[in-house]
């Protein structure tokens, strides 16, 4: 294996870490204290997410372009022209960094969800501060709704993405401001649609943590948790992801007016 290959994969494993390092620390501030320091303000907890996201393609993305997400690589691979060959190993990584990133959150917070379980007499079985690490469905939200909701919610995202890092798109930020507009995406994404089942858009944002809080105390809860929900943020995502790329992909892309000239001159 060549040394930048495994360069990529180590940095799309750090980039997750960051993202769960510090989304699901502020998903923690959010559900364990009282009064919680967000619960009045929740466009802050998608500030946080957004900016972790930023944080994750600074650091990362001159090594492996930051997919950070299954849902983004498998888009990039049948849109982009990325190699098929790296789309399992990449998303592997990105698992990787997702568990690795809880088990930094649960270092950090373990006694705060020991209080918080006992002062709510809740145990880490019955799915105790599960709300943390991984997602799960909102109010009057079914299993099957949320799977719909997460192909939508993950549709826009990597349509969003498209648009934000495309060549010809002359509207597009510069290269330098790209990873911010994105992480604002995810927390305009977050903000209006983040309460039906916490908006994972990511099967590593979610199976990651998921697959750590299995082994930490959660067990069944975490897999394969109430009502079998743990394949939904898996799914769904990557569906979305796909029709998503597939709309910019068919519909924006071939009548952006750079692409058309560039097609023009390459017809001369």
């Amino acid at each position: 294996m060549k040394r930048q290959y495994i360069g990529e994969l180590i940095a799309e494993t750090i980039a997750v870490f960051i993202i769960i390092a510090f989304g699901d620390s502020v998903a923690a501030m959010y559900t364990l204290y009282s009064p919680s320091p967000y619960q009045g303000a929740y466009w802050g907890v998608c500030i946080a997410w957004g900016l972790a996201v930023t944080m994750a393609i600074y650091a990362t993305g001159s090594v492996s372009g930051t997919h950070a997400n299954p849902a983004v690589t498998l888009a990039l691979a049948m849109y982009r022209k990325f190699s098929w060959a790296k789309v399992v190993p990449y998303c592997i990584a990105q698992v990787v960094g997702g568990f690795l990133g809880a088990g930094l959150v649960y270092m950090l917070y373990s006694p705060v969800i020991n209080h918080f379980n006992q002062v709510s007499n809740l145990t880490r079985a019955a799915g105790g501060a599960a709300g943390v690490f991984f997602t799960h469905p909102g109010l009057a939200i079914t299993p099957m709704h949320a799977f719909g909701d997460e192909i939508v919610l993950t549709a826009a995202l990597i349509f969003g993405i498209f648009a934000i890092t495309e060549q010809y798109n002359e509207m597009a930020p510069g290269a330098n401001s790209g990873a911010l507009i994105i992480g604002l995406l995810v927390a305009l994404i977050g903000a209006s649609m983040g309460y039906l089942e916490a908006w994972a858009i990511n099967p590593a944002r979610d199976f990651g943590p998921r697959f750590f809080c299995f082994f930490a105390g959660w067990g069944s809860a975490a897999l394969p948790s109430p009502q079998n929900y743990w394949w939904v943020p898996i799914v769904g995502p990557l569906i979305g992801g796909a029709l998503g790329g597939a709309v910019y992909q068919y519909l924006i892309r071939p009548y952006l007016p750079a692409h058309l000239r560039a097609l023009s001159g390459e017809s001369k």
